[in-house]
């Protein structure tokens, strides 16, 4: 049986479910004994210590020079060191490797990323600890984030890859009538699918999996070979996705070398590799600065960018207030607000809101937030797993000096976490702000710093919200109202944003969250990102079709 047709229920499903964009995922995300094998965790946990303070060695991937520096956000050094290769160097491998790959048929390419993507969700215990001891993320979120949540996006990614490839036919026949008593002009044509060339990869820190496999199968399948670019705390899983991935392509007689990871102390040289002439396609996840330095700076590759935006949510006239804070806790305190989808601006009017009939003012609707928070993270064993860690200094600071911003509604507390001693975990801290204060909330606090922002009406809430959103971009909104007419007009907005909007969520799912196959992450149409996870054109810029045609 080949791996295709021992895959191909799974991508016959995924094909139908980017149509449907309803629930599904074939890869499971609880951390089951009885899914993932007995003993599995325990098992992942001893790996990983063992890991600890030694070389992680990639088969193929020799150096006599290893380097890495990552640290737990969980208090402690992980002391691994990785194979650097000069970037030169990983440019031919790769290339060569590619030449290989793009002469496999369609099916072929399918059946061999289909078995790396099972095989990858066969080791989530494995990829779950190095994510939750590089980013931060609590365990159960780093095993469904780093693991089954990652591997969706990037079967979704396969699929709109394979629905786009298999519409192009690798023959056919130009046959055109001359007219009456004169043969036809016939010509044999050749259709061949052309990989760009060269993708790289650049991760970000705090979802190095879930962010990244979108673009790694999306390129994979259309024919491109690989160069990951890890960032410099986030490279364990991603060491561990290139070895599994490149264990299957041995293992099927595919050069390795079509996957690689560049690691590097050399600024220079990685800025060298963003402008070299092969590497034809770029994603990248991360800071704003850097997302438009390689917009500007690689026009030889399709750049594909998701990079900082304020995500803003309108709390208006609502009936449910305890119901709307206590869903928002939950999307203020998740990771910390370490998501490119946590909410950060939430706009009320001064005078504001009507729940029941009532009014509620703006310092009451305050409390009513901060509350629920408080609430929500008052047991510290509950809170750590919510919360997870403070991934960088960077973040601490930005919580320490948020006071600076207003009027401090809700301080941030430190949590002992009772596993990690050293961990560095803060609560939320929820400033007031006036809308006036435009330089205070135009831009991006990255982590868990909350603004309340006291509008002058509901109308100038939705001017406020708008601009936001038009200069600065977001990946998420959100609004809260029992007004039918009035989220008309935010949903007009959102549309004319091109912004992906959350109404009136009060149960399990957050604005936060955004799954493959149902949500579109991002519109790809905003300055927050100029790409969607994942679409047909996520997909489309990483081939061209070379027509080869002979007189019959």
């Amino acid at each position: 049986m080949s791996l295709f047709e021992k895959h191909n229920k799974t991508l016959d499903r995924a094909l139908e479910e980017i149509k449907n964009r309803g629930f599904w995922s074939p890869y499971f995300e609880i951390p089951s004994s009885k899914v993932y094998g007995e003993g599995k965790k325990e098992e992942s946990i001893n790996n990983f210590k063992a890991q600890l303070g030694n070389k992680f060695e990639i088969k193929g991937l020799d150096s006599d020079k290893y380097i890495g520096a990552e640290t737990s956000p969980y208090g402690f050094e992980l002391g691994i060191t990785y194979p650097s290769i000069k970037a030169d160097d990983l440019v031919q491998r790769s290339k060569e490797a590619m030449k290989q790959w793009q002469k496999l048929s369609l099916d072929e390419r399918a059946g061999i990323c289909l078995e790396i993507l099972d095989r990858i969700n066969k080791s989530s215990f494995d990829i779950a600890n190095s994510v939750m001891h590089t980013t931060g993320q609590p365990y159960m979120m780093a095993f469904q984030a780093g693991g089954p949540h990652a591997q969706d996006r990037g079967l979704e990614a396969l699929a709109y890859a394979y629905k786009q490839l298999a519409d192009i036919p690798t023959n056919a026949v130009f046959e055109k009538p001359m007219g009456k008593d004169k043969p036809p002009i016939v010509v044999n044509k050749k259709l061949k699918v052309a990989p760009r060339g060269i993708s790289l990869i650049i991760t970000c820190s705090t979802f190095p999996t879930w962010n990244s496999y979108s673009g790694l199968f999306a390129s994979l399948l259309t024919g491109n070979s690989i160069i990951y670019k890890p960032h410099r705390n986030g490279i364990l899983p991603i060491a561990q996705t290139v070895k599994i991935t490149r264990e299957v392509l041995e293992e099927n007689g595919i050069n390795a070398d079509l996957i690689t990871m560049i690691m590097s102390d050399d600024r220079k040289e990685t800025q060298g590799l963003v402008k070299n002439k092969a590497v034809k396609v770029i994603d990248f996840t991360g800071s704003t600065t850097f997302g438009d330095w390689l917009e500007d700076n690689a026009p030889q590759a399709s750049v594909y960018t998701e990079k900082a935006g304020v995500n803003c949510l309108i709390v208006d006239n609502f009936d449910d207030l305890k119901a709307m804070s206590r869903n928002m806790s939950m999307a203020l305190s998740l990771y910390s607000s370490q998501m490119c989808t946590a909410p950060q601006n939430i706009f009320i009017p001064k005078d504001g809101v009507t729940s029941n009939g009532e009014k509620v003012s703006f310092d009451e609707v305050a409390k009513i937030i901060a509350g629920a928070v408080e609430k929500l993270l008052s047991v510290d064993e509950r809170a750590v797993e919510i919360l997870g860690a403070i991934q960088n200094a960077d973040i601490c600071k930005r919580v320490e000096e948020a006071s600076s911003l207003g009027e401090v509604i809700l301080e941030s507390k430190e949590i002992a976490h009772p596993m990690f001693k050293d961990a560095t975990i803060k609560t939320p801290v929820i400033i007031k702000i006036s809308a006036k204060d435009k330089d205070k909330y135009h831009n991006e606090h990255f982590g868990p710093v909350i603004l309340l922002i006291e509008t002058e009406s509901r109308e100038d809430t939705l001017n406020v919200w708008q601009e936001t959103i038009e200069l600065h971009g977001a990946i998420t909104a959100g609004v809260y109202s029992s007004d039918e007419e009035y989220l008309e007009k935010v949903e007009d907005i959102a549309i004319d944003e091109k912004v992906n909007l959350s109404v009136n969520l009060t149960g399990h799912v957050l604005m936060n969250h955004s799954a493959a196959f149902t949500d579109f992450h991002a519109t790809g149409d905003n300055k927050a990102a100029n790409c969607a996870l994942a679409n047909d054109n996520f997909v489309s810029g990483r081939y061209s079709v070379v027509t080869i045609k002979r007189d019959a």
